[in-house]
């Protein structure tokens, strides 16, 4: 095996060094810090039927929960879900059983068992996990094309969540582009944006 080029080892020392910083506008938190979730598994994104909002779904060991991705009000929430679907791994899939406003559907669930959320918005922002430090990871925001790590930290891109405390389960945008979620074992932080913004 052979060893990092100069590039690369530049490019490893500088992502180490940077702090976290806010989320750019029009991002701003949705929660103070983060919603503390014991036991994560997955999360996943899906549209509320009435209000066409982002909605969060989160699978814990503890059970299910369902999340307003503007406000971060929980609303539903299932405390003994089916064991033969409480967890993603169950489906082929990858799904799990819709609650609260989401009842009879399924949705999607990236985390622990595998899956994916959108890295990408139509409108150019991208969010990027790096291991400088493994295990630790960093989430990177950016935004517009090529290669933003080139220009000063917080011009282009800014490294937004560590996570050196929990293990990391999923990282990305809804698929609206309005919400970016990160979710480690034991909890989930998010950011949203208004719409248009």
């Amino acid at each position: 095996m052979t060893g990092l080029s100069p590039y690369q080892r530049d490019l490893r020392d500088r992502l180490a060094a940077v702090p976290v910083l806010p989320a750019p506008a029009p991002w701003r938190p949705v929660f103070e810090s983060c919603a503390a979730v014991g036991g994560l598994l997955g999360i996943g994104f899906a549209t509320h039927p009435d209000s066409g909002g982002d909605l969060v779904m989160v699978v814990s060991s503890a059970g299910h929960g369902l999340f307003d991705a503007v406000t971060g009000e929980k609303i539903a929430r299932d405390h003994d879900p089916d064991p033969e679907s409480s967890t993603p791994d169950a489906a082929a899939d990858l799904t799990c059983p819709g609650l609260g406003p989401l009842t009879g559907s399924r949705v999607h669930i990236a985390g622990l068992f595998g899956g994916g959320l959108h890295s990408t918005t139509g409108d150019g922002w991208c969010v990027q996990v790096v291991s400088p430090d493994w295990p630790h990871h960093r989430v990177l925001l950016s935004h517009g094309s090529g290669m933003p790590h080139r220009d000063p930290h917080g011009e282009r891109w800014w490294h937004v969540f560590h996570s050196d405390w929990s293990e990391l389960r999923a990282v990305g945008f809804s698929p609206s582009g309005r919400t970016l979620a990160v979710a480690t074992s034991s909890d989930v932080t998010l950011w949203t944006r208004p719409e248009g913004a």
